[in-house]
Formats: structure tokens, sequence, C-alpha cells
């Protein structure tokens, strides 16, 4: 039980990545508050029949107001907040297409929710890590922004984004003993990517002829690298970006 009397919040926790994220660390002794734009409760009774503490949130990362609400009822429900997972992304919707193709509204979506998404959730709990002097962030980024790839910039771009900001942070929040790392999946099974055939006819055969370990990618085979990263193990680790892909991307 690594985080017994732990919170963590994950974004995007409804389904897929966020999802098994939330229930790992809820199994581990955590209490999760899952923030997501769609309505969590579901999740958060299954996790709760299994013996752990969860709250849902309805939570629009992009939105500053929304993000502070969910991060308050957090400390009112819980009384901290130790784990903050930035899950919560624009990606199994994308329609692949050319980037001349892509609008400017579309690209400024995308940033907004992927990029300014976990600015402002990261914000919005550092105070409380840093009264603690506690805390881990883990962001969730991709390989794609390691390797490129075509017909979805805006994506790629905004996970790019994402790593540099994770290197920044733990410039920032180091000193208060708060660490910031992210996990950078391959492609990954998830039920969103799963109902987007697009994506699977581009993507999938791709995706496992690059890796040393030629199989698909699931949300289970993600959550063990977040768990170590959130947990007292990491206590030293950093600013790192851990390539979770199978093998695709060696940095």
């Amino acid at each position: 039980m690594r985080f017994d009397q732990q919170v963590a919040i994950v974004t995007g926790a409804q389904t897929g990545i966020g999802r098994a994220i939330a229930e790992r660390l809820a199994s581990e002794g955590a209490a999760v508050v899952l923030a997501d734009v769609n309505d969590a409760q579901p999740v958060a009774e299954t996790i709760r029949a299994s013996g752990a503490r969860a709250l849902a949130v309805r939570t629009d990362v992009a939105n500053e107001a929304s993000v502070v609400a969910m991060v308050e009822q957090t400390v009112q429900a819980f009384g901290r907040v130790d784990i903050l997972v930035n899950n919560a992304a624009i990606a199994a919707t994308i329609e692949l297409r050319p980037f001349e193709q892509i609008t400017a509204t579309e690209w400024q979506r995308m940033q907004n929710v992927n990029a300014m998404g976990p600015f402002l959730c990261t914000r919005a709990v550092a105070p409380h890590m840093r009264q603690q002097q506690h805390g881990r962030i883990v962001n969730i980024t991709s390989g794609t922004a390691f390797k490129g790839a075509p017909f979805m910039l805006d994506y790629v771009a905004s996970k790019g984004a994402l790593m540099t900001m994770t290197r920044a942070l733990a410039r920032e929040l180091g000193k208060d003993f708060i660490t910031v790392n992210a996990v950078s999946p391959g492609y990954t099974l998830s039920e969103g990517n799963l109902a987007n055939q697009d994506f699977l006819a581009t993507y999938r055969e791709a995706a496992i002829q690059t890796r040393s370990v030629p199989r698909d990618g699931w949300p289970a085979d993600i959550v063990g690298a977040v768990a170590f990263l959130a947990s007292a193990d990491a206590a030293f680790v950093s600013g790192q970006i851990l390539a979770v892909d199978g093998g695709s991307v060696y940095h």
C-alpha cells in the first residue's frame, strides 16, 4: 500500500489510461479524485466498491475556474493533494489530416486542453504541495513528440510542449520537494483508440513494427511506470521522461 493516506488527482480518468491509473493508485491505498469533463461517477463507484476512497469531479482542464474548483473539492473531501497525474487530453477523437488543413481554432483547442490544462492543474495544486513540502506530478505525454507523426501536428506539438514543461517545472518545484516527471506512452489500445478506425488502420501495425517488444500496448502497460514515479521510490527522480512503448524510442 505505497499510497496509504495519500490523495491523488487523475485528470481524464473516466476511461482508458486515466481510468487504469486511477484504479492502480487506489489499489495501492490512495484516495483518488477522478477529474473528467465527462461523468466519471460510475468509475468512482467501482473504486469505492473495492474499499478505496474515490471522488468524481466534473472538470474542464482548459477552464481555470473549473480546475480551481476541482482542487478545492479535493482538499475539502480529503484534506490534501499528494499526487497529480495530468492525463486529460484530446487524442483519440483527432481527425487525421495534413497540417495545412488544421484550422487555427482546432489548433488552439488542442493546446488549451493538452498543454494549458496541465499548466492550470499544476498551478492549482502547487500551493498545497508546497505547504506539505511534498508532491508528485506525473504528466502523460506521447511518443509522437519524440518521433513525429504525420497528420496530427496539433497533437504532436501539444505533447512536445508538455515534455518541455515537465523539465522546466521540475526546476521550479524541486526546492519544495515536489518532483515532476512524465510518462510517454506509445500507441496504446485504449477504448478511444480502438473506436477510431483511422487510427487503427494508420498506426497500429506500424507502431508494433518499431518496437523491441513487438505487440500491442494497453492501458495496463502504462500504470506501473506512473505508480513508480508517484511513489517514494522515485523521490530522487525529477525532470525525466520515461518512454513506455515497448522499446520504440530510445532517448
